[in-house]
């Protein structure tokens, strides 16, 4: 057991309460009044039309393309830099991921390569919103606008995330959540998607309850999938979103805390990049000067009873995805510097100082 893990889930509002109502009532799975609740009060916050909870992120990111009929002979365009849950979605429906590289000022997806790399067969965008920051919507919207491309966002770390005074999740033709038990809030497993259209939202409600018709009792009219989320699990993720602020209001704590006692130091701090962005800060995280320094570090911190995290590898790197030769040069240069340090809300300042200590104690 690390003294200090990378991160921890902040259970303290009302999940036992719902939890234990859930069990009282025996609505344990995936109907009960919770589900519903935890949907419309998370379609309220960010501000969209429609959400529906699934089981887990990455179901989510399946069912969002699902939805827009992509499949064999389609390409989707991903950023090489993010979880592996983005790009294997993408499999799962047949059709091709197409990687990109990253801006190296915020690590988000490069509008210029994604150009770049449009051909007849691509079919949708997909933005990765890293770590809580936001992606440069303006430019991946009239990107999709130009080409006729449907924009998907993964907003897995990024609840509470801004661009422009809109929550992120609000931008794309369909939208996804995540709310693993290291996510800022948690349902322990779970996700969700959203989407300000109305066909879209019935076609991903259609696919995620196994296919079944809505006018005839058992009768199942497509290949359908099990994607629902449970009653308890809508039940924690209720009383998290209650809690959202408070949330987002420490994680800025935390993060500022890191900034300063981090600042004219080696190591390069994940600053939001411009005025009209809010950055979330699932993960604080930093890079680097070089691949070695940042092992020598994590070894360290290791040591320390201090949990860290290396940055996304690359996933065009990995051996599934990497029969044709190809480079991404500020994507692997950020994926082998970069690392992410202990980033929960209940972190408290003492710990972030410590971390700090230990940090320098290498550089």
């Amino acid at each position: 057991m690390y003294k200090i893990p990378v991160y921890q889930p902040s259970l303290n509002g009302n999940e036992k309460k719902y939890v234990n109502e859930c069990l009282d009532s025996t609505w344990i799975s995936s109907k009960g009044k919770f589900v519903n609740e935890f949907e419309n009060a998370f379609a309220d916050y960010i501000n969209v039309s429609h959400a529906t909870t699934v089981s887990n992120g990455t179901v989510a990111i399946h069912l969002a393309l699902l939805a827009l009929g992509i499949g064999e002979g389609d390409e989707v365009i991903v950023p090489t830099l993010t979880y592996i849950a983005s790009v294997n979605a993408i499999a799962y429906t047949g059709a091709t991921p197409v990687f990109v590289d990253s801006l190296q000022d915020n690590w988000q997806i490069d509008p210029v390569d994604v150009i770049k790399k449009i051909t007849p067969k691509t079919k949708a965008i997909m933005a990765v919103h890293l770590y809580g920051h936001p992606c440069d919507m303006d430019a991946l919207v009239e990107i999709c606008k130009m080409n006729n491309l449907f924009l998907i966002e993964d907003c897995a770390e990024a609840i509470g995330t801004m661009y422009k005074g809109k929550h992120v999740g609000t931008f794309g033709d369909i939208s996804t959540f995540s709310f693993f038990g290291n996510k800022t809030i948690t349902t322990g497993e779970g996700g969700m998607v959203v989407t300000n259209d109305a066909t879209l939202h019935d076609r991903s409600v259609h696919f995620k309850g196994q296919g079944l018709a809505k006018h005839r009792q058992y009768w199942h009219d497509v290949i359908g999938y099990n994607y629902r989320m449970t009653n308890i699990c809508a039940a924690i993720g209720l009383a998290q979103l209650e809690n959202i602020e408070k949330v987002l209001i420490e994680k800025k704590r935390v993060a500022d805390t890191y900034r300063k006692l981090l600042e004219n130091t080696a190591v390069v701090f994940h600053n939001p990049i411009g005025n009209d962005v809010y950055h979330s800060y699932w993960m604080c995280s930093i890079l680097t000067q070089d691949a070695k320094q940042r092992d020598v570090l994590r070894t360290h911190l290791e040591k320390e009873g201090i949990e860290t995290r290396p940055l996304f590898y690359p996933v065009h790197t990995m051996p599934m995805y990497s029969t044709q030769y190809q480079r991404h040069p500020v994507a692997e240069n950020l994926g082998w510097r970069g690392m992410n340090l202990p980033s929960y809300p209940d972190l408290k300042t003492e710990e972030i100082e410590f971390i700090c200590k230990k940090i320098q104690e290498v550089l």
